[in-house]
Parts: C-alpha cells; structure tokens; sequence
C-alpha cells in the first residue's frame, strides 16, 4: 500500500494528512479544533472521521491506507498515552480504540518524537542512523531517534531535553525546577529576556521594533536588532546561543548522534543562529576530527508533525 495517514493531535488542532510514501508527500490535509478537555473516546471519534475525510478529499479508500498513525502532546509506552495534562487523559489505550475506529493498525508517539521521526526518516537526518531534534518554541521539546527507533525511555518519559539542567540555581522553570534549557532557550524566554534588556538599555533598536509591531515583543526582534548593531539585542542575542550551546553539547556528549536537528519558530533565523552555535560547539562538545555531530535547521515546518506520525509503521518493517 502506498497510503498511511499521519495526525497531529494538539491541545488546540488537531491535523490529519494522508501521506504518499513513494512520493514522499502530503497528498490532502485537514484541520479541525480539539476542544479540549473532552473524553479520549471522543476525540478518538473525531479523529477517526478526521482520517476518513483526508482519504475523501484525495478520492482515496481507507482500506488503501496501510496504517494510522499519531502524535500526542504526552507520556506514551507502547501506544497507551499514560499522562495528556492538556487533554486530562491517562492510561489511555489510543493505539487499540483509533484501530477498532479506522479499522486500521494505528500507531502513537509523542508528538516532539513524530517531528524528530519525520526529520530522521526524511529530513535532514535521512540516510543517519542516529537523530536528535530539539524544538525551540513556547517550550523547548525533544525527540531521540536511534538506529531508525524512537527511544521512549523504559516508561515512556525520555527525550524531555527542554528539562536538561544548565544551571542549578539558575531561572525557574514551569517544570518546578531551578535552571533548565527551556528556562533559558525557548522564545518565551527569549522574549522574556529581550523585554528586559530593552527596558534597560532606553536607546536600544528594539525599542523601535517592538513600537513597529504594536507594542509587542517577539523571538525575531533580538536578532535583527543584533544584527543592526545594537549592542544590548546583540548580548541578549549571544547568551541565548551560549546556553543553548551548552544544552546541545550535554546532548552530543552523552548521544554522539549523527545529527542534531533544530526546529521550532527560533530555528528560522538560519545561519544568524546555528553559525556561531555551531563556533561554539567545536570548544564544548566532544568528538574526533573527522566525525562530529552535524548541527542544522530542521528541514519541516508545520507538517513534521503529520508526516512523522505518518511514518511511525516504518519502525514495524
């Protein structure tokens, strides 16, 4: 079969695509809401006509499709989704309701390893045996994939990489605890951090931005007021890429993957952040020569979601 269907289930959207694995592409997508919290039952429903509306909109039986499968902003071994805080589920068994559902096998992972899945499969990490994503948004999120598997940890908790500890008494983190990598490299501690220096520093260019954008303050605007000259964006703009040098070291340092992939809305700033990350990395990572971890921009956007969940019945072959 050459079909399989990919969701992404958020806590807002949930968005489904039918996948072409010969042609490596979304052939139809759709989105609706989650409204949640509601019953994993009905969401459950919701998503079942969800993949049966994208084979509709590319005149494609379901019974074409090979499987099913899902990413989920949660806990999951083994296909149960063990702790949803946003969607208040736990020990749901999603992978054996959307089957009996579908009708087809279906397959579920937490949504950061469907991206890191879809980057390892497809992305940039294609062709390497062992991939690391790391996604720089509201959060900092992650996804292990070695030697073509998902790692889940024994109980499905592994890859939390935004909750690596940089600094023991460093910022709170939502987490609980004191001096994580997402206290200090998701945009919303970016944003965080450039408000302040900009309230600090009265002549600062991004001062100028931010009135340019209606008062509000944004992960772009450090970097292009950096890269104006402006010398209080330019620190705000180089401790951020120190400690996010220092999260991804850790990560090579203890992994040695062939590739560390970074996505998320901050990765948009291309080679104004991942050349002086990568300076960076060549004196605080470890690695011979001629074999180093590669460090680039994740290749999908807003579909790696979709197309990694897409691709979980890969790992049955």
């Amino acid at each position: 079969m050459n079909y399989c269907i990919g969701v992404d289930l958020g806590g807002t959207n949930i968005a489904a695509g039918l996948v072409d694995l010969n042609t490596k592409s979304i052939v139809s997508k759709k989105s609706i809401k989650t409204n949640a919290p509601r019953p994993c039952l009905e969401i459950s429903a919701d998503i079942a006509e969800l993949c049966r509306e994208v084979c509709r909109l590319a005149s494609v039986s379901i019974s074409e499709v090979a499987w099913v499968g899902v990413g989920v902003p949660a806990i999951i071994k083994d296909g149960t989704v063990v702790i949803a805080v946003n969607l208040e589920w736990y020990d749901e068994p999603l992978d054996k309701i959307l089957t009996e559902l579908t009708g087809r096998p279906t397959f579920v992972t937490n949504d950061a390893n469907a991206a890191a899945y879809a980057e390892a499969k497809w992305g940039c990490g294609a062709g390497e045996s062992s991939v690391i994503a790391i996604t720089l948004g509201t959060g900092v999120g992650g996804g292990i994939v070695l030697n073509g598997k998902i790692w889940e940890g024994f109980n499905g908790s592994a890859a939390e990489l935004g909750h690596m500890v940089i600094d023991a008494n460093g910022r709170w983190c939502g987490c609980g605890q004191r001096g994580c990598l997402e206290a200090y490299c998701s945009a919303t501690a970016l944003i965080s951090e450039a408000k302040r220096m900009a309230k600090l520093y009265r002549d600062s260019y991004m001062r100028t931005l931010v009135a340019e954008n209606g008062g509000k303050m944004n992960g772009i605007i450090p970097f292009t007021a950096a890269k104006a000259g402006d010398l209080a964006a330019r620190q705000v703009v180089d401790d951020y890429i120190g400690y996010l040098a220092i999260g991804i070291a850790n990560i090579i340092n203890v992994f040695q993957p062939a590739v560390v992939c970074i996505g998320g809305g901050i990765s948009g700033q291309g080679e104004e952040l991942m050349a002086p990350l990568r300076e960076k990395l060549k004196y605080i990572s470890f690695g011979t020569k001629d074999k180093r971890t590669k460090v680039v921009v994740a290749k999908f956007k807003n579909d790696a979601g979709i197309i990694g969940a897409a691709l979980l019945g890969l790992m049955e072959d």
